[in-house]
């Protein structure tokens, strides 16, 4: 009497072109990893490159064969950059807090943070640069607006301390997203290598 019970399979056999295709992932999402410091949503890039590589290896790839980026690769990956996006974006608020700010300056400090950074992206002609210069920037303006929207007794030196703080924890909240941005990397380049299906 036998048993079907599934089993794991790791490693199948690759083609030479899954792994030229793996490689040229890692290279690119090496790549993205760097550009998440300037402030580039490289994390995101990294998953769009894979769903694109994935996309690709279907049409090259034997029926029936393991896929290079599982869904439930995806579902991880997605789930550690939306942590990665949200560290980010909290730290300038928090940041702001404590330099003083009210809830309107933590608030423009948030908002300003994420216009900055689309807005610089067009208007700095400085290539990956202007996105982080400006969500520096709109995150400072944001919570400098945000304190004198709050009070009218509020002079604007008085909002000096809480656009530094707001623009000090963006800068942590970047380096934070690094390491979430580092795990998606290592978890998609193994998963473009080792292929691993249940059977």
């Amino acid at each position: 009497m036998s048993w079907n019970v599934p089993q794991q399979k790791i490693g199948a056999t690759l083609d030479w072109i899954d792994y030229i295709a793996a490689t040229l992932f890692t290279i690119l999402g090496a790549g993205c990893l760097v550009t998440v410091l300037i402030g580039v949503p490289g994390t995101w890039l990294m998953i769009l490159i894979a769903l694109g590589l994935e996309f690709l290896q279907r049409l090259w790839a034997a029926p029936g064969s393991d896929w290079m980026f599982p869904i439930w690769v995806f579902v991880v990956v997605v789930l550690i950059a939306g942590l990665g996006e949200l560290l980010e974006l909290v730290a300038g608020a928090f940041g702001a807090k404590k330099g003083g700010a009210s809830r309107k300056g933590m608030l423009g400090a948030l908002l300003g943070g994420v216009m900055g950074a689309i807005i610089g992206t067009f208007l700095i002609p400085i290539p990956l640069v202007g996105s982080l210069v400006g969500a520096l920037v709109g995150c400072a303006g944001g919570a400098i607006l945000g304190e004198l929207n709050n009070s009218k007794e509020i002079e604007l030196k008085d909002t000096l301390k809480p656009a530094a703080g707001a623009v000090v924890g963006r800068v942590l909240g970047t380096l934070a997203k690094l390491p979430c941005a580092l795990m998606v990397w290592v978890i998609l380049s193994v998963s473009a290598f080792v292929r691993i299906s249940w059977l």
